[in-house]
């Protein structure tokens, strides 16, 4: 690349923070696919699961949801880089991505409301009420496009700036086969997306993170510290809600 990458970092959403969440929004996607790769795809077996396995499906969507709230800076740090170079197609990227991630983000609200139902209303309850609303138009419907074409048109512009190379941007454009809607399984369509975008992002976050200075450990401990207090009383106040 012929830019440095902590100067194109100096910005929001900052290099230390694009840069890890370029590392573990991958993985966080890649584990929650393959703890439910174990059970059949559609969404009776999907509850049926949750049903037996209460503790591994939570981990499972948890840990996917999880990974699809990083994505947010993991890709506003890959636009930033297109950007130098290709802002046309940095932007339009960088729109239909992230209009995507909160459609997905949508689907996650369902997911567990449906899997409340299970725990609260039983099985059967639970996959008639889905089966009888499955399809029901909601807003975030005008965006599934989005999810699908804006890994397509990221890797292209990634490829075309030059940020990432011609076989780590095909890997990066198979998230557009990640399935999309709720509650949704795990199919080897799952496993290829996500391992690509693992191929696609984690070099990049390593090398967003070497590029530039070390900050002091003093700094480190302070944020360590500050996040993880923070962390708890997100966690406190969202239980209280």
């Amino acid at each position: 690349m012929n830019h440095s990458i902590a100067q194109q970092h100096d910005g929001f959403p900052g290099r230390w923070i694009g840069g890890i969440a370029l590392l573990l929004a991958p993985l966080l996607l890649l584990a929650g696919v393959l703890l439910r790769s174990p059970f059949h795809f559609f969404f009776p077996d999907q509850l049926r699961a949750y049903q037996e396995h209460p503790s591994l499906m939570f981990w499972s969507y948890s840990t996917f949801n999880a990974g699809i709230l990083l994505l947010w800076p993991a890709v506003l740090t890959v636009v930033r880089m297109i950007h130098q170079t290709t802002p046309v197609l940095a932007k339009w990227a960088g729109y239909f991505v992230i209009f995507g991630l909160f459609a997905r983000t949508f689907h996650a609200g369902v997911d567990h409301l449906a899997y409340q139902m299970v725990r609260i209303q039983g099985l059967d309850t639970a996959t008639q009420t889905v089966a009888d609303s499955y399809g029901a138009f909601h807003i975030f419907s005008i965006l599934s496009l989005a999810i699908l074409l804006g890994w397509i048109v990221l890797a292209i512009a990634a490829y075309r700036s030059k940020t990432l190379g011609l076989i780590r941007s095909i890997a990066l454009a198979l998230m557009s086969a990640l399935p999309l809607g709720v509650l949704k399984g795990t199919t080897t369509f799952s496993i290829i997306a996500v391992a690509g975008l693992c191929i696609a992002l984690m070099p990049l976050g390593i090398q967003v993170l070497r590029d530039g200075p070390n900050p002091p450990a003093r700094n480190v401990l302070l944020s360590i510290v500050l996040g993880t207090v923070l962390i708890g009383v997100f966690y406190f106040i969202g239980q209280a809600g």
